[in-house]
């Protein structure tokens, strides 16, 4: 054997010994074979031979390779292809060896071999998919990745990932549960590796979500002990993570889900104790050292978001009562903290603010003078029960507590400053010789300048301190608080130009200083917002407006800082905008009422020069230019309780005023200031959903919708616009909420049926009845653009009501808008329903009038509408209808239009006319003309 040379020789030696069941040498003689041959044809049969081979060996990933190497050369080799099959299948790869079994079977369709294996391969893969697809197999395998030390870290992240989208489908999340998941989970904590933490705290806030008897277990499971050393770590995205799951907890709990579990719904039991012991527990984290700053913001957070009612209209606040009883003193001692003394609680920028919004949030939750008694009277006992004579740190946290107050609800902080004392201590701590102490102290001052009345006396006693803290300090921080307060100090007339508190030049030279602070990127975060401060209280001086939004850099490092992590910043931002762009309120002041006020010599407010139309739109393009609108975009998505209603109303009001020309529109879509506008429009104050509301108008209503909305935003949109309809908001309002109602009636009938259910229909038909011209045009060409909607054609065939005698009372106005609007909804709806061809003509007497006078109309486009009305009417089976038509002028009218010669302006009209006459014949009401 050893001197053959012929391949042929070998394939057949082989073939000797593959019968005689000598596996090896016939591998050896095939494998030899190989080598020497060179016919592609032979070559792919000993292939094919050496794979059987393989598979007699139970070398299958062999046979798989050579019965490959056999179907390339020819594709409809059956027997390598069933090989290959074999070897596929026995290696675990169902799909592919199914793959092969099909074409078996489809080259040899009654071959019961390759039909037995089709079958068979057919339900292993259904039985392997069924498994590995199953709930059950993919959390337990997410777990057994997870939890396996050797598993790198990608496949871990992935697995991590895979888990929590699992726990938010209700199956997934109670197979887990089911499947001893609340333990793993636990054990996934352990580890203190971040990845593994956040999956599993974001799991546990998926299988919590909506569900009360699964959140009740896993609370008592994990212990609200345990949560919240996890929402304690210094770390804010496990802080945060943590949050989430106490409100996805709170939410099940009190019933924010409206889903029901039927039995399970049975078993859950009072949730009330585990509230008010999330409450305590929440409570308790405010004044412990062991919680982190990120911990503590996010328990503020927890408390303002869930304590206090949502709406005022319920009638148990509760909550609020139990958390002043048992927590107010806790806020308080968190808004006293000084980080710069030792032994404090760790906090971020943000912790004393958010208390802050907190302490008003309680306030404005209570309803009646006693409960604001009790407030008031907590507040007092602690301020007092911090003063001490021998303990300067003791008396600054009592002064720190009470600006925390000034900054929360001002009407207790100032109150408090009101008592004996209390603004001698301030003053006292400025005349310290400890930075710390006139640090504090300097910024009570500030928050406690608000009033007039307070600012005068502050003045009066305090002005000359703040300036003696200003020049000799060496500490920048202190010397930027002191600037602050001599700002705030020189606001106090507001933008009264006649009532300036300084000389002439003072406040040009605090803004100059704050704006070099402002730029100066060296100095922290927290000292460069206090300069911001200075300018929101300078800036209602209409030169220091205009300074600034010349100056560039200085604009740039405003909006940087209000991109920044740092929310404690938007609202001196805002603030500082709304006074650049002049969009506070201002009542208007009767000329009449002026001239009486100087003959009984009193004061009357004075406009600066600058604060006129022409100056503001100069601000209002330099602060476009400068990039606002992306920084207005940020600040709006800020998910934090420090975007107080107050902040998204002033934000409002500066949207509304950059949208106040045409052709700054556009440039506000660009940045996408108009999908910013919608959170803004449908939550906050009434006046800043409503200026929210209207700048949504302004720009929906000259700008195209899809462009400025774009995707699915754009239906968000039709709600702040129909609330626009509203009798109590003004002309303008209506009138833009109007246009812009009309453009997106136009776009699609998904929006058309969206408006409708909003209720928009009677809004808008009250206005097609208004004096105002301009008014009932919007509303009557909205209603053109609505009537192709079911909904609304239904409402027009409605009886006892004058919706279609007042389109065809609009057809016969002198305005051609008006009777173009008019017209083209009377076309589509006598088109769209022919019943209301008939009800038409018994709305008014006046019809066939009215209906000439469009056929006879100067402007084609009308001419045409009208036109097509008399065709509709031609076309409505009403025979009676119909003849009465023929009978009258309009035959004449339909001849002398439809014989004119063709004309490219007027055809439309020409060829309608055409087609009523041939109408007319059709229904045997004219002959046509002939020639004998």
């Amino acid at each position: 054997m050893g001197e053959m040379e012929d391949p042929i020789q070998f394939k057949d030696e082989g073939n000797k010994f593959f019968q005689a069941g000598d596996v090896d040498k016939a591998i050896e003689c095939y494998t030899k074979a190989i080598k020497l041959c060179k016919d592609k044809k032979v070559l792919a049969v000993i292939y094919r031979n050496r794979s059987a081979c393989f598979l007699k060996k139970e070398i299958y990933t062999n046979a798989a390779a050579d019965a490959t190497k056999a179907i390339d050369v020819d594709a409809a080799d059956v027997k390598a292809l069933f090989r290959r099959c074999q070897a596929l299948e026995k290696l675990g790869k169902l799909d592919m060896a199914f793959k092969d079994a099909q074409r078996c079977s489809t080259i040899e369709p009654k071959n019961k071999t390759f039909l037995d294996t089709l079958r068979r391969l057919g339900a292993e893969i259904q039985a392997k998919l069924k498994t590995s697809f199953s709930t059950d197999s993919r959390v337990q395998n997410m777990f057994d990745i997870l939890l396996d030390e050797d598993t790198d870290k990608d496949k871990k992240e992935k697995a991590a990932n895979n888990l929590v989208v699992l726990a938010r489908e209700d199956a997934g999340a109670e197979r887990i549960f089911q499947n001893n998941g609340v333990a793993l989970l636990l054990d996934l904590i352990e580890t203190r590796k971040l990845e593994m933490v956040l999956a599993a705290v974001r799991t546990l806030a998926g299988m919590c979500t909506g569900h009360k008897a699964r959140a009740m277990a896993i609370i008592h499971m994990v212990g609200i002990d345990k949560l919240c050393s996890i929402m304690a770590t210094d770390n804010e995205d496990i802080a945060l993570a943590t949050s989430d799951l106490f409100q996805c907890v709170n939410d099940s709990l009190t019933g924010g889900d409206r889903r029901i579990y039927g039995k399970e719904e049975a078993m859950v039991m009072d949730t009330s104790k585990d509230l008010k012991s999330i409450l305590m527990a929440l409570l308790d984290m405010l004044i412990s050292k062991k919680v982190s700053g990120h911990g503590r913001d996010q328990a503020l957070n927890l408390l303002a978001r869930n304590v206090p009612r949502k709406d005022k209209k319920e009638t148990d606040h509760s909550k609020t009562l139990f958390t002043i009883d048992h927590g107010l003193k806790k806020i308080l001692k968190v808004c006293g903290q000084i980080p710069e003394l030792p032994d404090q609680l760790p906090m971020t920028e943000n912790t004393q603010l958010i208390a802050s919004v907190l302490l008003n949030k309680l306030w404005d939750d209570l309803r009646c003078d006693p409960e604001r008694d009790n407030y008031r009277e907590v507040c007092d006992e602690y301020i007092k029960g911090k003063f001490d004579p021998n303990d300067m740190d003791r008396n600054i946290h009592a002064i720190n507590a009470l600006s925390g107050l000034l900054q929360g609800p001002f009407e207790v902080g100032n109150q408090l400053v009101g008592r004996q004392g209390i603004m001698e201590m301030m003053v006292a701590l400025c005349a310290s010789e400890r930075e710390v102490d006139q640090m504090v102290a300097v910024e009570a001052l500030i928050h406690s300048s608000t009033k007039m009345s307070r600012a005068s006396f502050i003045i009066t006693n305090g002005v000359s301190l703040l300036k003696d803290i200003y020049k000799k300090t060496k500490n920048e921080k202190i010397k930027i608080r002191a600037l602050v307060g001599l700002c705030k100090l020189g606001s106090a007339g507001g933008d009264d130009y006649s009532m300036r508190q300084f000389a002439e030049g003072s406040t040009e030279k605090l803004a100059k200083q704050c704006r070099k602070w402002l730029c100066n990127i060296d100095m922290d975060t927290r000292t460069r917002k206090w300069a911001i401060e200075g300018l929101a209280y300078l800036t209602q001086d209409a030169d220091v407006k205009d300074d600034f939004v010349e100056d560039e850099p200085a604009l740039k490092a405003m909006f940087d800082l209000a991109k920044s992590k740092d929310k404690t910043i938007l609202y001196a931002v805002a603030c500082t905008l709304v006074n650049c762009t002049n969009c506070y309120e201002k009542k208007d002041i009767m000329p009449e009422l002026v001239q009486l006020a100087k003959f009984s010599k009193q004061h009357v407010p004075e406009q600066h020069p600058k604060d006129k139309k022409d100056f503001i739109q100069k601000r209002v393009k330099r602060l476009l230019k400068g990039g606002i609108i992306s920084a207005l975009s940020v600040m709006v998505k800020a998910d934090n309780t420090l975007l107080t209603d107050q902040t998204k109303e002033m934000l409002s009001r500066v949207f509304l005023a950059l949208a106040d020309d045409p052709k700054d529109r556009g440039t506000i879509c660009a940045h996408g200031g108009g999908k910013s506008l919608i959170p803004l429009a449908l939550e906050g104050t009434t006046i800043g959903k409503v200026r929210a509301s209207h700048a949504l108008a302004k720009i929906a209503s000259s700008c195209n919708p899809t462009t400025a909305f774009p995707g699915e935003r754009i239906y968000e949109v039709v709600r702040p616009l129909v609330s626009l309809l509203q009798p109590e908001r003004d002309g303008v309002q209506n009138y833009e909420a109007l246009l812009s109602l009309t453009n997106l009636a136009g776009l699609n009938e998904k929006l058309r049926v969206k408006i409708v259910k909003e209720k928009a229909l009677p809004e808008i038909e009250q206005y097609m009845f208004e004096d105002h011209d301009h008014i009932r045009l919007a509303a009557t060409e909205c209603m053109c653009n609505l009537v192709t909607c079911k909904q609304v054609q239904d409402r027009y065939l409605e009886d006892g009501n004058d919706r279609l005698k007042l389109l065809v009372l609009l057809c016969s106005e002198d305005d051609e808008k008006l009777q173009r609007a008019a017209s083209g909804a009377l076309a589509m709806l006598t088109a769209a329903n022919k019943k209301l061809c008939t009800k038409l003509t018994l709305v008014t007497l006046q019809w066939m009038e009215i209906l000439q006078r469009l056929i006879l109309h100067d402007q084609p486009e009308i001419q045409h509408r009208g036109l097509v009305v008399v065709y509709n009417m031609l076309n409505s089976d009403d025979n009676e209808l119909a003849k009465k038509l023929i009978e009258s002028e309009i035959l004449e009218i339909l001849s002398v239009i439809g014989k004119g010669m063709d004309n490219p302006k007027r055809q439309a009209v020409i060829d309608v006319a055409r087609t009523c006459l041939i109408k007319a014949m059709d229904l045997g009401l004219i002959k046509p003309f002939t020639t004998p």
